[in-house]
């Protein structure tokens, strides 16, 4: 054979080698019924739809990825398994390995107080543990759901800065530490500042040094500053009355949220589970029990099926359908995310969003249904118990009773009350008019960014003094009556 046609023989052989060696770990399902199924499952997504991104992992290596609708519809630039999301609240597991990566440094201990490296966190007669934070049990109130109250939009720059400021202000806890479960994104910010302060690195630049750059995760970063520029990532859009609109997003506070990554990336952290280069065997298996209260029962997430979910710093042990699971969810602007394992089955379905619409556990659940098919067991019929008659509620006298104006220091907010239309009207100058329902004697509820429960206070002698407003993070917020009402 002539020597110029070997050499190209030789090349194109080495190429075909290459490609075929490099497809070990990034390579297609060779399942095409699968690949079908999953095809179907996000038909209706295209060029002038956002969409979402699929990976799923197997036995070491992934087996199917794919990219579907458009990263953004401005630009008609499509979605890959290369395009950047923000996976909002899956990166909490991100910021507990690295309180676990400190700890095994013996930099920290779980049991330190946290005021120990955040003084600032005001002293409230009980002490909040760094466990504490990781498991959700320490009783701080939530920074999302106090930041609505403060009159905020979520859309707002917010920094780390602006939630250790609002922290340090408040007088009260959700509970005492360790006695229940309540999910708060504040201790996840405060665990991301704990991190910061003991390394003296930012929380990016460890999690960069210590967890991505180990992994080869080169397109993840925790996202600190809301003007830098992000190459390949999605923008988020909802529809609304036929049209699809963007939500903007400009939250600069990390350890809560903001973990820009992709599928490809999240799919090497999933393998860092089972073979891990960071971390080790005894830290991993520590960082997967489920969380502890101080009564040393296990913290219940939710229930599904009847069967209760434990929470284990950023994930949740699920029983599903006889297989053991671990997953979370995250959903910030319209970016919804889902990172789910099968550790007995060594499967795990990742899926990131741009889709407000995008059902997080239902869709990407069946992602894993379809390979999981001949081990699962039928899904559970539960019969909904009927509810009980509820008495007939007596309505509020007089709604002109809560007329007024009321303020809270700790948040530096007024609001006003005024009966209007035969309702009554929570009026802030950056919210505009709530509607409140009456739900109970002196009880109302209405939408503050969240569902929100506000009950009125009175004195002996019957005059609404302030009133309590409770969210899904924030508990029994006092408003008092501003003597001076102008």
């Amino acid at each position: 054979m002539h020597p110029f046609k070997n050499r190209i023989l030789k090349s194109c052989l080495l190429l075909f080698f290459l490609a075929f060696a490099g497809n070990t770990f990034y390579g297609q399902t060779t399942d095409n019924a699968i690949d079908r199924q999953i095809d179907r499952l996000f038909s209706n997504y295209g060029s002038t739809t956002p969409g979402v991104a699929v990976a799923v992992v197997q036995d070491g290596k992934i087996i199917f990825k794919k990219g579907y609708g458009a990263a953004n519809l401005e630009y008609d630039i499509p979605i890959t398994t290369k395009t950047v999301f923000q996976i909002a609240s899956v990166s909490k597991q991100f910021t507990a390995f690295s309180i676990y990566l400190l700890e095994k440094q013996a930099k920290i201990s779980l049991e330190d107080d946290i005021r120990k490296y955040v003084p600032e966190v005001p002293d409230f007669g009980k002490t909040i543990k760094i466990k504490h934070l990781l498991a959700h049990t320490g009783g701080v109130k939530d920074q999302w759901a106090l930041l609505a109250l403060a009159g905020w939009r979520m859309d707002d720059v917010i920094t780390t800065q602006h939630i250790l400021k609002l922290a340090s202000k408040q007088k009260e806890l959700n509970f005492e530490p360790g006695s229940r479960y309540l999910y708060s994104n504040s201790g996840y910010t405060l665990l991301a500042e704990i991190v910061k302060r003991v390394s003296g690195q930012s929380f990016a630049e460890f999690t960069k040094k210590n967890i991505f750059e180990p992994l080869g995760m080169t397109d993840t970063q925790f996202y600190n500053d809301y003007e830098r520029i992000v190459k390949n990532r999605a923008d988020s859009y909802e529809l609304e009355n036929g049209a699809y609109k963007k939500k903007n997003l400009s939250n600069s506070a990390d350890g809560a949220s903001n973990l820009y990554t992709t599928v490809e990336d999240l799919a090497k952290w999933v393998l860092n589970f089972e073979n891990p280069k960071v971390g080790d065997a005894e830290l991993i298996k520590r960082f997967n029990e489920p969380s502890l209260l101080n009564n040393g029962e296990r913290v219940v997430y939710g229930i599904s099926d009847g069967e209760p979910g434990y929470h284990a710093k950023g994930q949740i042990h699920w029983n599903y359908r006889g297989l053991h699971l671990m997953s979370h969810g995250g959903h910030a602007a319209a970016f919804r995310s889902f990172l789910g394992r099968f550790p007995d089955k060594n499967l795990a379905v990742i899926a990131l969003s741009n889709d407000e619409h995008y059902q997080n556990f239902n869709t990407s659940i069946k992602i894993a249904e379809f390979y999981l098919k001949d081990d699962l067991k039928p899904n559970q019929i539960t019969n909904t118990p009927a509810s009980p008659n509820k008495t007939a509620r007596k309505p509020n006298a007089n709604l002109k009773d809560f007329e007024g104006k009321f303020y809270n220091d700790e948040l530096e907010a007024f609001y006003s009350a005024k009966f209007a239309g035969e309702k009554l009207i929570l009026s802030h100058i950056r919210h505009g008019d709530i509607e409140l329902t009456e739900i109970g004697e002196d009880k109302f509820s209405g939408r503050i960014e969240f569902p929100v429960e506000v009950e009125f206070v009175r004195d002996k002698n019957g005059v609404v003094t302030g009133f309590k407003i409770s969210n899904f993070g924030a508990k029994n917020v006092k408003f008092a009556r501003a003597s001076n009402p102008n």
